[in-house]
Protein backbone atom coordinates (compact mmCIF):
# COMPACT_ATOMS: atom_id res chain seq x y z
CA UNK A 1 0.00 0.00 0.00
CA UNK A 2 1.30 3.11 -1.14
CA UNK A 3 1.82 5.79 1.63
CA UNK A 4 -0.81 8.51 1.80
CA UNK A 5 -1.68 10.53 4.54
CA UNK A 6 -4.94 9.13 6.44
CA UNK A 7 -8.45 11.02 5.56
CA UNK A 8 -11.08 11.18 8.73
CA UNK A 9 -14.24 9.93 6.81
CA UNK A 10 -16.95 12.79 7.32
CA UNK A 11 -20.43 11.57 8.80
CA UNK A 12 -23.06 9.89 6.38
CA UNK A 13 -25.54 8.52 8.40
CA UNK A 14 -25.79 5.29 6.25
CA UNK A 15 -27.42 2.38 7.61
CA UNK A 16 -25.59 -1.09 7.46
CA UNK A 17 -26.40 -3.22 4.59
CA UNK A 18 -26.00 -7.37 3.35
CA UNK A 19 -24.47 -9.61 6.03
CA UNK A 20 -22.55 -6.16 8.09
CA UNK A 21 -25.81 -5.71 9.76
CA UNK A 22 -26.06 -9.38 11.02
CA UNK A 23 -22.48 -9.60 11.80
CA UNK A 24 -22.29 -6.85 14.37
CA UNK A 25 -24.97 -8.42 16.39
CA UNK A 26 -23.15 -12.03 15.56
CA UNK A 27 -19.65 -9.98 16.86
CA UNK A 28 -20.94 -11.52 20.37
CA UNK A 29 -20.80 -15.33 19.07
CA UNK A 30 -18.13 -16.05 21.41
CA UNK A 31 -17.22 -12.26 23.05
CA UNK A 32 -13.57 -13.25 23.59
CA UNK A 33 -13.96 -14.98 20.38
CA UNK A 34 -16.68 -14.72 18.18
CA UNK A 35 -19.39 -16.22 16.06
CA UNK A 36 -23.20 -12.91 11.79
CA UNK A 37 -22.61 -13.44 3.47
CA UNK A 38 -2.52 -14.46 -3.83
CA UNK A 39 0.54 -10.31 -2.23
CA UNK A 40 -1.10 -9.09 -5.53
CA UNK A 41 -0.70 -12.62 -8.05
CA UNK A 42 -0.51 -15.88 -7.79
CA UNK A 43 3.02 -15.96 -9.08
CA UNK A 44 3.90 -13.73 -5.74
CA UNK A 45 2.33 -16.04 -3.28
CA UNK A 46 6.04 -16.89 -1.75
CA UNK A 47 5.97 -13.03 -0.66
CA UNK A 48 4.72 -13.85 2.64
CA UNK A 49 4.75 -9.83 3.70
CA UNK A 50 2.85 -7.28 1.58
CA UNK A 51 3.22 -6.83 -1.79
CA UNK A 52 5.27 -3.94 -1.86
CA UNK A 53 5.94 -1.20 -4.23
CA UNK A 54 2.51 0.77 -5.79
CA UNK A 55 -1.07 0.11 -5.67
CA UNK A 56 -1.60 -1.99 -9.22
CA UNK A 57 -4.75 -1.08 -11.02
CA UNK A 58 -6.66 -3.65 -8.66
CA UNK A 59 -10.17 -3.11 -7.82
CA UNK A 60 -9.83 -4.83 -4.52
CA UNK A 61 -6.52 -3.61 -3.51
CA UNK A 62 -8.11 -0.33 -3.96
CA UNK A 63 -10.81 -1.14 -1.36
CA UNK A 64 -9.01 -2.44 0.83
CA UNK A 65 -6.48 0.35 0.56
CA UNK A 66 -9.44 2.05 1.43
CA UNK A 67 -10.45 -0.12 4.42
CA UNK A 68 -7.35 1.25 6.17
CA UNK A 69 -6.74 4.30 5.51
CA UNK A 70 -10.19 5.89 5.20
CA UNK A 71 -11.94 3.63 7.67
CA UNK A 72 -9.46 2.90 10.47
CA UNK A 73 -8.80 -0.67 10.39
CA UNK A 74 -4.98 -1.68 10.85
CA UNK A 75 -4.90 -4.09 8.49
CA UNK A 76 -7.09 -5.58 5.87
CA UNK A 77 -6.31 -9.02 3.94
CA UNK A 78 -8.24 -10.40 0.74
CA UNK A 79 -7.85 -13.64 -1.20
CA UNK A 80 -9.77 -13.53 -4.49
CA UNK A 81 -10.15 -16.14 -7.09
CA UNK A 82 -11.52 -14.75 -10.50
CA UNK A 83 -13.96 -16.47 -12.92
CA UNK A 84 -10.79 -17.50 -14.77
CA UNK A 85 -9.44 -19.42 -11.33
CA UNK A 86 -6.90 -17.05 -11.18
CA UNK A 87 -6.25 -16.49 -7.71
CA UNK A 88 -4.45 -13.99 -5.83
CA UNK A 89 -3.83 -12.62 -1.87
CA UNK A 90 -3.65 -9.09 -1.49
CA UNK A 91 -2.83 -6.95 1.81
CA UNK A 92 -2.88 -3.05 3.20
CA UNK A 93 -2.10 -1.87 6.65
CA UNK A 94 0.45 -2.76 9.30
CA UNK A 95 0.56 -6.13 10.59
CA UNK A 96 1.74 -4.84 13.80
CA UNK A 97 0.63 -0.82 15.11
CA UNK A 98 3.28 -1.23 17.73
CA UNK A 99 6.40 -2.46 15.30
CA UNK A 100 5.23 -1.36 11.66
CA UNK A 101 5.75 -5.04 10.97
CA UNK A 102 4.03 -5.72 7.45
CA UNK A 103 0.87 -8.10 7.26
CA UNK A 104 1.69 -11.53 6.53
CA UNK A 105 -0.15 -12.45 2.74
CA UNK A 106 -2.65 -14.50 3.77
CA UNK A 107 -2.08 -14.61 7.27
CA UNK A 108 -4.49 -16.56 10.11
CA UNK A 109 -7.44 -14.84 11.29
CA UNK A 110 -10.18 -15.79 13.55
CA UNK A 111 -13.41 -16.38 11.36
CA UNK A 112 -15.92 -16.16 14.02
CA UNK A 113 -19.46 -16.63 12.58
CA UNK A 114 -17.63 -18.70 9.34
CA UNK A 115 -17.61 -21.32 11.69
CA UNK A 116 -20.98 -22.48 11.36
CA UNK A 117 -21.05 -23.25 7.81
CA UNK A 118 -18.36 -25.95 8.86
CA UNK A 119 -20.16 -27.52 11.67
CA UNK A 120 -24.12 -27.19 8.90
CA UNK A 121 -21.49 -29.23 6.69
CA UNK A 122 -20.78 -31.82 9.36
CA UNK A 123 -23.90 -32.23 10.49
CA UNK A 124 -25.32 -32.37 6.77
CA UNK A 125 -22.80 -35.15 5.93
CA UNK A 126 -24.17 -37.16 8.73
CA UNK A 127 -27.79 -36.58 7.61
CA UNK A 128 -26.67 -37.93 4.63
CA UNK A 129 -25.13 -40.83 6.51
CA UNK A 130 -28.36 -41.60 8.36
CA UNK A 131 -26.93 -40.74 11.83
CA UNK A 132 -28.37 -37.32 12.21
CA UNK A 133 -32.63 -36.83 11.31
CA UNK A 134 -32.91 -32.69 9.83
CA UNK A 135 -36.59 -32.42 10.82
CA UNK A 136 -36.21 -35.18 14.38
CA UNK A 137 -36.48 -32.81 17.54
CA UNK A 138 -33.32 -32.30 19.26
CA UNK A 139 -34.69 -33.85 22.51
CA UNK A 140 -33.57 -37.19 20.54
CA UNK A 141 -30.22 -36.58 20.81
CA UNK A 142 -30.15 -34.21 23.62
CA UNK A 143 -32.42 -35.62 25.68
CA UNK A 144 -32.81 -33.39 28.77
CA UNK A 145 -30.78 -30.50 27.42
CA UNK A 146 -33.26 -28.01 26.53
CA UNK A 147 -35.62 -27.05 28.60
CA UNK A 148 -37.02 -23.82 29.22
CA UNK A 149 -38.79 -21.32 27.25
CA UNK A 150 -38.51 -23.49 24.29
CA UNK A 151 -38.02 -27.62 24.84
CA UNK A 152 -36.38 -29.53 22.95
CA UNK A 153 -39.40 -31.81 22.65
CA UNK A 154 -40.70 -28.85 20.08
CA UNK A 155 -37.74 -28.32 17.80
CA UNK A 156 -35.90 -29.94 15.59
CA UNK A 157 -32.37 -30.26 14.32
CA UNK A 158 -33.59 -27.91 11.08
CA UNK A 159 -34.48 -25.42 13.40
CA UNK A 160 -30.92 -25.23 14.95
CA UNK A 161 -29.10 -24.86 11.29
CA UNK A 162 -31.62 -22.22 10.48
CA UNK A 163 -32.42 -20.30 13.36
CA UNK A 164 -35.56 -20.63 13.58
CA UNK A 165 -35.78 -22.61 17.19
CA UNK A 166 -36.89 -19.55 18.90
CA UNK A 167 -34.01 -20.21 21.74
CA UNK A 168 -32.63 -16.84 23.17
CA UNK A 169 -29.08 -15.57 22.18
CA UNK A 170 -26.19 -16.62 24.69
CA UNK A 171 -24.10 -13.70 23.55
CA UNK A 172 -27.20 -11.14 24.03
CA UNK A 173 -26.33 -10.56 27.93
CA UNK A 174 -24.40 -10.74 30.86
CA UNK A 175 -21.43 -11.32 30.44
CA UNK A 176 -20.86 -10.55 27.26
CA UNK A 177 -22.71 -7.30 27.53
CA UNK A 178 -22.98 -4.97 30.45
CA UNK A 179 -25.25 -1.57 30.69
CA UNK A 180 -24.08 1.82 30.08
CA UNK A 181 -24.79 4.87 32.17
CA UNK A 182 -27.94 5.57 30.30
CA UNK A 183 -29.28 2.14 30.65
CA UNK A 184 -27.43 1.26 26.60
CA UNK A 185 -26.39 -2.36 26.13
CA UNK A 186 -22.46 -2.24 25.91
CA UNK A 187 -20.11 -4.81 24.68
CA UNK A 188 -17.66 -6.01 27.63
CA UNK A 189 -15.24 -8.52 25.55
CA UNK A 190 -11.97 -7.24 27.13
CA UNK A 191 -12.70 -9.51 30.30
CA UNK A 192 -14.03 -12.65 28.74
CA UNK A 193 -10.33 -12.65 26.96
CA UNK A 194 -9.09 -15.31 28.48
CA UNK A 195 -12.32 -17.05 30.11
CA UNK A 196 -12.94 -20.76 29.35
CA UNK A 197 -16.57 -22.18 29.62
CA UNK A 198 -17.78 -25.29 28.35
CA UNK A 199 -20.85 -25.91 25.66
CA UNK A 200 -23.21 -26.82 28.48
CA UNK A 201 -22.87 -23.21 30.17
CA UNK A 202 -23.30 -21.62 27.15
CA UNK A 203 -26.42 -23.46 26.67
CA UNK A 204 -27.46 -22.89 30.01
CA UNK A 205 -26.63 -19.04 29.17
CA UNK A 206 -28.94 -19.36 26.23
CA UNK A 207 -31.59 -20.89 27.87
CA UNK A 208 -31.74 -18.18 30.20
CA UNK A 209 -32.57 -15.46 27.21
CA UNK A 210 -35.94 -14.62 26.23
CA UNK A 211 -37.25 -16.72 23.53
CA UNK A 212 -38.23 -15.63 20.28
CA UNK A 213 -41.82 -15.22 18.20
CA UNK A 214 -42.65 -19.40 17.49
CA UNK A 215 -41.01 -20.09 13.83
CA UNK A 216 -39.53 -16.86 13.11
CA UNK A 217 -35.94 -16.19 12.14
CA UNK A 218 -33.85 -15.37 15.07
CA UNK A 219 -30.41 -15.57 14.89
CA UNK A 220 -29.14 -17.29 17.90
CA UNK A 221 -25.88 -18.67 18.90
CA UNK A 222 -27.16 -21.16 20.87
CA UNK A 223 -28.25 -23.03 18.38
CA UNK A 224 -25.18 -23.84 16.84
CA UNK A 225 -23.66 -24.69 20.38
CA UNK A 226 -26.48 -27.05 20.07
CA UNK A 227 -25.66 -28.76 16.88
CA UNK A 228 -21.92 -29.02 18.20
CA UNK A 229 -23.28 -31.43 20.56
CA UNK A 230 -25.24 -33.24 18.68
CA UNK A 231 -22.70 -33.91 16.06
CA UNK A 232 -20.86 -35.18 19.47
CA UNK A 233 -23.36 -37.61 20.34
CA UNK A 234 -24.15 -38.95 16.96
CA UNK A 235 -19.89 -39.40 16.15
CA UNK A 236 -19.07 -40.33 19.96
CA UNK A 237 -15.67 -38.55 19.29
CA UNK A 238 -15.31 -34.39 19.75
CA UNK A 239 -16.59 -31.81 17.55
CA UNK A 240 -12.99 -30.43 16.86
CA UNK A 241 -12.24 -34.10 15.71
CA UNK A 242 -15.27 -34.25 13.15
CA UNK A 243 -14.51 -30.95 11.64
CA UNK A 244 -11.01 -31.41 11.16
CA UNK A 245 -11.34 -35.16 9.94
CA UNK A 246 -14.47 -34.39 7.65
CA UNK A 247 -14.17 -31.09 6.17
CA UNK A 248 -10.48 -29.61 7.21
CA UNK A 249 -7.87 -31.98 6.08
CA UNK A 250 -10.26 -33.63 2.90
CA UNK A 251 -9.80 -30.18 1.77
CA UNK A 252 -6.54 -29.72 2.09
CA UNK A 253 -7.02 -26.40 4.33
CA UNK A 254 -3.53 -26.75 5.71
CA UNK A 255 -3.73 -22.95 7.25
CA UNK A 256 -7.30 -23.44 8.96
CA UNK A 257 -7.75 -25.31 12.70
CA UNK A 258 -9.79 -25.52 15.51
CA UNK A 259 -8.58 -24.50 18.60
CA UNK A 260 -7.51 -27.17 21.16
CA UNK A 261 -9.18 -26.99 24.82
CA UNK A 262 -7.40 -23.62 26.05
CA UNK A 263 -5.05 -22.65 23.16
CA UNK A 264 -5.19 -19.17 22.87
CA UNK A 265 -2.29 -17.94 20.86
CA UNK A 266 -2.59 -18.53 17.06
CA UNK A 267 -0.46 -21.00 15.33
CA UNK A 268 0.79 -19.39 12.00
CA UNK A 269 1.80 -16.43 10.73
CA UNK A 270 -1.14 -13.67 11.60
CA UNK A 271 -1.28 -10.45 11.63
CA UNK A 272 -2.41 -8.85 15.37
CA UNK A 273 -5.80 -8.52 16.26
CA UNK A 274 -7.27 -4.82 17.42
CA UNK A 275 -10.17 -4.06 19.84
CA UNK A 276 -11.50 -0.91 21.12
CA UNK A 277 -14.18 -0.41 24.33
CA UNK A 278 -15.78 1.60 24.52
CA UNK A 279 -16.50 1.69 21.18
CA UNK A 280 -14.75 4.23 18.91
CA UNK A 281 -11.63 4.61 21.36
CA UNK A 282 -8.32 4.27 21.13
CA UNK A 283 -7.12 0.53 19.69
CA UNK A 284 -5.30 -2.56 21.58
CA UNK A 285 -3.83 -5.22 20.56
CA UNK A 286 -6.53 -8.17 21.45
CA UNK A 287 -4.73 -11.42 19.48
CA UNK A 288 -4.65 -14.23 22.01
CA UNK A 289 -8.01 -15.13 23.39
CA UNK A 290 -9.78 -18.26 24.72
CA UNK A 291 -12.34 -19.26 22.08
CA UNK A 292 -14.49 -21.73 23.82
CA UNK A 293 -16.91 -18.73 24.30
CA UNK A 294 -17.46 -19.63 20.77
CA UNK A 295 -17.16 -23.05 20.41
CA UNK A 296 -19.67 -24.52 17.46
CA UNK A 297 -20.37 -20.68 17.02
CA UNK A 298 -17.22 -19.55 15.91
CA UNK A 299 -14.09 -21.09 16.86
CA UNK A 300 -12.39 -21.90 13.99
CA UNK A 301 -9.08 -20.15 12.81
CA UNK A 302 -8.66 -20.19 8.55
CA UNK A 303 -7.05 -17.64 6.55
CA UNK A 304 -9.19 -15.74 3.44
CA UNK A 305 -7.56 -18.33 0.95
CA UNK A 306 -8.46 -21.34 3.20
CA UNK A 307 -11.75 -19.98 3.22
CA UNK A 308 -12.26 -19.46 -0.15
CA UNK A 309 -11.42 -22.72 -0.89
CA UNK A 310 -13.99 -24.30 1.85
CA UNK A 311 -16.97 -22.62 -0.02
CA UNK A 312 -15.81 -22.62 -3.22
CA UNK A 313 -15.79 -26.73 -2.47
CA UNK A 314 -19.18 -26.71 -0.39
CA UNK A 315 -20.84 -24.18 -3.62
CA UNK A 316 -18.94 -26.54 -5.90
CA UNK A 317 -20.51 -30.14 -4.48
CA UNK A 318 -17.27 -31.54 -3.29
CA UNK A 319 -18.26 -31.22 0.64
CA UNK A 320 -21.96 -32.71 0.56
CA UNK A 321 -23.78 -35.14 -1.52
CA UNK A 322 -26.70 -33.12 -3.96
CA UNK A 323 -29.89 -33.71 -1.90
CA UNK A 324 -27.88 -32.33 1.83
CA UNK A 325 -26.53 -29.02 -0.61
CA UNK A 326 -29.84 -28.41 -1.65
CA UNK A 327 -31.23 -28.48 1.95
CA UNK A 328 -28.29 -26.41 3.19
CA UNK A 329 -29.51 -24.05 0.06
CA UNK A 330 -33.10 -23.92 0.92
CA UNK A 331 -33.31 -20.40 2.51
CA UNK A 332 -35.73 -18.55 4.74
CA UNK A 333 -36.46 -14.63 5.28
CA UNK A 334 -34.11 -13.20 8.07
CA UNK A 335 -35.84 -10.94 9.79
CA UNK A 336 -35.11 -7.71 10.21
CA UNK A 337 -32.17 -8.02 7.22
CA UNK A 338 -32.39 -6.58 3.77
CA UNK A 339 -35.15 -8.73 1.65
CA UNK A 340 -32.33 -9.43 -0.65
CA UNK A 341 -30.76 -11.91 2.12
CA UNK A 342 -31.83 -15.29 3.21
CA UNK A 343 -30.39 -17.56 5.42
CA UNK A 344 -30.44 -21.74 4.76
CA UNK A 345 -28.43 -24.24 7.02
CA UNK A 346 -25.56 -22.49 8.46
CA UNK A 347 -25.17 -20.40 5.02
CA UNK A 348 -26.65 -17.21 3.52
CA UNK A 349 -27.61 -15.75 -0.09
CA UNK A 350 -27.15 -12.54 -1.54
CA UNK A 351 -29.01 -11.29 -4.61
CA UNK A 352 -25.95 -9.78 -7.01
CA UNK A 353 -26.53 -7.00 -9.12
CA UNK A 354 -25.52 -9.00 -12.16
CA UNK A 355 -28.68 -11.63 -10.88
CA UNK A 356 -27.64 -14.78 -9.02
CA UNK A 357 -26.81 -15.20 -5.91
CA UNK A 358 -23.71 -15.03 -3.94
CA UNK A 359 -23.65 -17.43 -0.71
CA UNK A 360 -21.17 -17.43 2.08
CA UNK A 361 -21.89 -16.46 5.83
CA UNK A 362 -19.62 -13.59 7.76
CA UNK A 363 -17.95 -13.84 11.12
CA UNK A 364 -16.53 -11.59 13.94
CA UNK A 365 -14.58 -12.12 16.74
CA UNK A 366 -12.61 -9.45 18.94
CA UNK A 367 -9.52 -8.78 16.88
CA UNK A 368 -11.09 -9.99 13.37
CA UNK A 369 -14.35 -9.56 11.23
CA UNK A 370 -13.87 -11.67 8.10
CA UNK A 371 -16.95 -11.06 5.80
CA UNK A 372 -17.22 -12.45 1.64
CA UNK A 373 -19.13 -14.56 -0.87
CA UNK A 374 -18.65 -17.29 -3.54
CA UNK A 375 -20.58 -17.59 -6.57
CA UNK A 376 -23.63 -19.91 -7.23
CA UNK A 377 -21.27 -22.41 -8.91
CA UNK A 378 -18.38 -21.91 -6.28
CA UNK A 379 -16.21 -20.61 -9.78
CA UNK A 380 -15.49 -17.08 -8.35
CA UNK A 381 -14.80 -15.95 -4.54
CA UNK A 382 -13.39 -13.23 -2.27
CA UNK A 383 -13.01 -13.08 1.48
CA UNK A 384 -11.86 -10.08 3.00
CA UNK A 385 -10.78 -9.84 6.69
CA UNK A 386 -10.21 -7.01 8.85
CA UNK A 387 -8.18 -6.66 11.80
CA UNK A 388 -10.25 -5.17 14.04
CA UNK A 389 -14.16 -5.41 14.49
CA UNK A 390 -16.20 -3.00 12.02
CA UNK A 391 -18.06 -1.77 14.96
CA UNK A 392 -15.33 -0.93 17.12
CA UNK A 393 -14.14 1.95 14.40
CA UNK A 394 -16.98 3.97 15.23
CA UNK A 395 -20.31 4.23 13.52
CA UNK A 396 -19.31 6.13 10.39
CA UNK A 397 -16.30 3.77 9.77
CA UNK A 398 -18.48 0.79 10.15
CA UNK A 399 -21.28 2.23 7.88
CA UNK A 400 -18.76 2.58 5.27
CA UNK A 401 -17.28 -0.82 5.70
CA UNK A 402 -20.76 -2.28 5.45
CA UNK A 403 -21.33 -0.95 2.01
CA UNK A 404 -17.63 -1.29 0.56
CA UNK A 405 -17.39 -4.66 1.37
CA UNK A 406 -20.64 -5.65 -0.01
CA UNK A 407 -20.18 -3.60 -3.26
CA UNK A 408 -16.78 -5.62 -3.65
CA UNK A 409 -18.46 -8.59 -3.81
CA UNK A 410 -20.80 -7.87 -6.24
CA UNK A 411 -17.91 -6.43 -7.91
CA UNK A 412 -15.56 -9.28 -7.71
CA UNK A 413 -18.78 -11.32 -8.59
CA UNK A 414 -20.42 -10.01 -11.10
CA UNK A 415 -16.72 -9.09 -13.15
Amino acid sequence: MSEQPRTKRTAHHRLPTRMSALVMACAFAAGAAVAVPAAAFAGDQDRRHGHGGKPRADVVQQAIDRFVEEDGAPAALAAVTDRKGRERNLVAGVGDLATGAPVPVDGQVRIGSNSKTFVAAVVLQLVGEGAIDLDAPVETYLPGVVRGPVDGNDITVRDLLQHTSGLGNYTDGAPFLGVDADGQPVPTLTALKDWYVEPHELVALGLARPAAPEGEWAYSNTNFVLAGLIVQKATGRPLAEAITERIIEPLGLTDTYVPGRGERPLRGEHPKGYHAEPIGSELFEHTDIDSSTGWAAGDVVSTPSDLNTFFQALLGGAVLQPAELEQMKTTVPMTGAPESMRYGLGLMSTDLSCGGLAWGHGGASPGYQVEGGVSESGDRALTVATTALHFVLGPEAQSSLAQGIPALVDAVLCS
